[in-house]
């Protein structure tokens, strides 16, 4: 598998694996559902680092699908290369500390990490279309 697929699976992974530290939030906080609580879908109050991890797993998700179909096109179209490997990886490298530093509330960094990330997205979007 190539470095890029490799990445592509442990983004995969850790961007599903991002919702466990908010249900641990929930049920340090509230408990285990209730069967009130699946018919009034409303998010019980969590304390803020619940909320962060809530949106830590949002974000994950919500950038996910650009890298994806990036390294998919990237290898589809037969234009992996160094530069493809060096931007998944950092990629990948990236999503793990934007968590971190999301679920620790680290003021600036946190944005710092995110533009990388992106910066990440636009240099495998370069190597495809270059």
């Amino acid at each position: 598998m190539s470095t890029e697929l490799t990445y592509l699976a442990l983004t995969a992974m850790l961007t599903a694996a991002l919702w466990i530290p908010y249900v641990v939030a929930q049920v340090i906080t509230n408990g285990f559902l209730t069967p009130p609580n699946y018919v009034d879908p409303t998010p019980r109050p969590v304390p803020l680092w619940g909320k962060r991890a809530d949106r830590t797993y949002l974000n994950a998700v919500e950038v996910f699908a650009p890298f994806a179909a990036l390294v998919i096109v990237a290898h589809l179209a037969g234009k992996t290369n160094a530069m493809t490997a060096f931007w998944a990886a950092s990629f990948f490298w990236l999503r793990v500390a934007h968590a971190v530093v999301y679920l620790l509330a680290v003021p600036y960094i946190r944005t710092l990490i995110f533009t990388l990330g992106f910066v990440s997205v636009a240099g495998l979007f370069w190597e495809v279309v270059k």
